[in-house]
């Protein structure tokens, strides 16, 4: 009568089966430990979540996100082709600007031109606001830190203390790799004698009622130097 094999011998045996056949493993075995549990799947869900949390990634949608601004800015044939944000986050679109005449101006708090310009854009807006003509005012951070405080804080300020009618937008780049498409725009539409980039707070671009940019005036130009500018713009049909 043949002998049968020792215990030992058979569990090896059983375990070079379940390595050699993945398949097998999931059988169940008399002895729970040598048992070789299949690999659970890795959820897609769980799998995009990690992969969208790369910096390699996160970069590569920056960039992305910048290259598709700059295409719109690029695309763009008027100002009434854009919509930006006002001072509350809430999206503005510029084609209700359309048959105006507009000054867009990047505006500070603590500049040392503060005072002359916000009072005479206040001064221009009063004259004019009723024959066709908007003042719309975006608040950068960019030179001298000279606009570091919030939107609601901006609006409080120039509306009370220079009593600013016309609407503040919210706080944008002007130059550098985070520009706002409509100051792309803007400054590719007129450059300055001395580049592109905006130079400093309360530089001006006159826009005519098509959102053609007309000119353009450097943050020392007086605002009220520029009603001439203004009213042969506001006459024209």
């Amino acid at each position: 009568m043949p002998s049968r094999p020792a215990p030992f011998i058979s569990r090896l045996r059983l375990l070079r089966t379940a390595v050699v056949s993945p398949a097998s493993a999931l059988l169940p075995f008399s002895h729970p430990r040598l048992a070789i549990p299949a690999a659970p799947p890795v959820p897609r869900a769980s799998a995009f979540v990690a992969a969208s949390s790369s910096p390699l990634l996160r970069r590569g949608a920056a960039r992305f996100a910048q290259f598709s601004m700059a295409a719109a800015a690029s695309s763009a044939s008027s100002v009434h082709d854009f919509t930006v944000k006002d001072a509350s986050g809430k999206d503005v679109d510029l084609s209700t600007y359309k048959g105006k005449v507009l000054l867009i101006v990047n505006v500070a708090s603590q500049c040392g031109l503060t005072n002359s310009n916000y009072t005479e854009l206040s001064q221009l807006y009063e004259k004019y606001k009723d024959q066709g003509f908007e003042i719309l005012a975006f608040p950068c951070n960019q030179f001298g830190g000279q606009e570091p405080g919030t939107n609601e804080e901006i609006v409080q300020f120039a509306c009370t203390r220079f009593k600013a009618e016309y609407p503040i937008f919210d706080k944008v780049d002007v130059n550098g790799d985070n520009v706002a498409p409509i100051y792309k725009f803007l400054k590719n539409s007129k450059g300055s004698l001395f580049g592109d980039n905006i130079k400093w707070n309360f530089s001006k671009f006159l826009v005519d009622k098509e959102g053609r940019v007309v000119d353009r005036y450097a943050p020392t130009t007086s605002p009220l130097s520029i009603e001439k500018d203004l009213k042969k713009l506001l006459a024209s049909s």
